[in-house]
């Protein structure tokens, strides 16, 4: 959750840079608890309100959960408390599965979530989560910032009624935990698995029984046997619910998420009733927990995964390479599915693409050439 550690990360400068209506409120070292109490008079064009966020995630869950948390905290920290945002888990107002049309339809504003939940809507959705085989997280971020995605993802949204944004990352994802051993693709076919997104659509493809349910059903799932694998998320997420408990074969890479963004949607009548300033408040604050929960993450999936290994006696597992190929092939032709369904996901799926292309060109002769050359000069495996 949002702690002083959390508002210290803030990049204030940038935030003044593109909310400079809002610089009266002089939030720098601010304590919240001493600013949320009352609204600041000074803050010209910042009103006060009480909004309800509704969410994916079961409650106080690590990361996701937290993530959305976080953001609340810091829409009340840089509005000087005018914007109050009270949260609500799974559950607790509407399922995990009905965030969207509950703000959609305005009986909450906004949802804290992953935007490849509502596949059911438009095929096009996955694009702004994770794609298989697709873009990690910082190429993510850069497509969504400054290639063009942003501007594709509100032209989509609008549609629902909604306006969205891009409101952390989880940073590639493992590729799940399995009761038996998968040695190869004959072992993947017919495989009862939670997976959801497109990564659902491809395992379906290349054999396996995939469904989607819910995080907070998915551990009861794999103890009852009414799945044999689920991914969850990564190392840090997966050891809070006890997955290996149920499942000791931990399988990586994780093809289908190499980056999975989570989003907060906002009610866009609501979205448009709000003033520059209260906007800039919004957009400042998805930003700053975007960034600070693919760091988070980042820190907390090796510790994780660490005391799996040493403590739990967890035995990772690469996926065989004819599961991998079958995979890769079973995605090209489900994203060509995807950009055939309708204009703009046709649209979408092209500015992916080159955005992807141009990364991949890019990241050859960066990242990839960097850490080959890291592990062979220090052993770093």
């Amino acid at each position: 959750m949002g702690d002083a550690s959390d508002r210290r990360a803030i990049d204030r400068r940038g935030f003044l840079k593109r909310g400079a209506a809002i610089a009266p409120l002089a939030l720098a070292g601010c304590d919240c608890a001493e600013r949320c109490g009352a609204v600041d008079t000074r803050a010209e064009g910042l009103r006060p309100r009480e909004l309800k966020m509704v969410t994916t995630w079961p409650k106080d869950f690590p990361g996701l959960g937290e993530a959305a948390e976080r953001m609340a905290s810091m829409i009340a920290q840089l509005s000087g408390g005018a914007l109050r945002i009270r949260v609500f888990a799974a559950g607790e107002l509407v399922g995990a599965f009905d965030a969207f049309d509950a703000v959609s339809g305005g009986s909450a504003d906004l949802y804290h979530g992953a935007d490849y939940y509502w596949t059911g809507k438009d095929r096009a959705y996955p694009f702004f989560t994770a794609v298989p085989f697709g873009m990690t997280a910082v190429e993510q971020m850069g497509w969504t910032e400054f290639g063009g995605g942003q501007a594709l993802w509100d032209e989509l949204a609008a549609r629902f009624g909604i306006k969205p944004f891009a409101a952390g990352n989880t940073g590639h994802q493992m590729g799940g935990w399995f009761k038996r051993e998968v040695r190869s693709l004959d072992e993947l076919r017919s495989l009862r698995i939670r997976m959801p997104g497109l990564g659902g659509e491809v395992m379906r493809r290349a054999g396996a029984s995939p469904v989607n349910i819910p995080g907070s059903e998915i551990y009861q799932a794999l103890q009852s046997g009414a799945i044999e694998a689920t991914e969850w998320v990564g190392p840090w997420n997966d050891l809070a619910f006890g997955l290996y408990r149920e499942a000791p074969y931990y399988y990586w890479p994780g093809f289908h998420e190499p980056g999975a963004q989570l989003s907060v949607g906002v009610n866009l009548r609501l979205w448009e009733d709000m003033t520059a300033q209260e906007r800039a408040v919004i957009e400042t604050a998805a930003r700053a927990v975007n960034h600070l929960t693919l760091a988070e993450y980042q820190a907390r999936n090796a510790q994780a995964l660490d005391l799996l290994v040493r403590e739990h006696g967890v035995q990772l597992r690469r996926m065989p390479d004819d599961v991998m190929d079958a995979l890769a092939k079973a995605t090209a032709d489900v994203l060509e599915d995807v950009a055939a369904s309708s204009e703009i996901a046709r649209r979408i799926a092209e500015s992916y693409r080159e955005s992807l292309r141009r990364s991949a060109g890019w990241n050859k002769i960066s990242d990839e050439a960097y850490l080959a050359a890291r592990g062979r000069a220090f052993g770093i495996e």
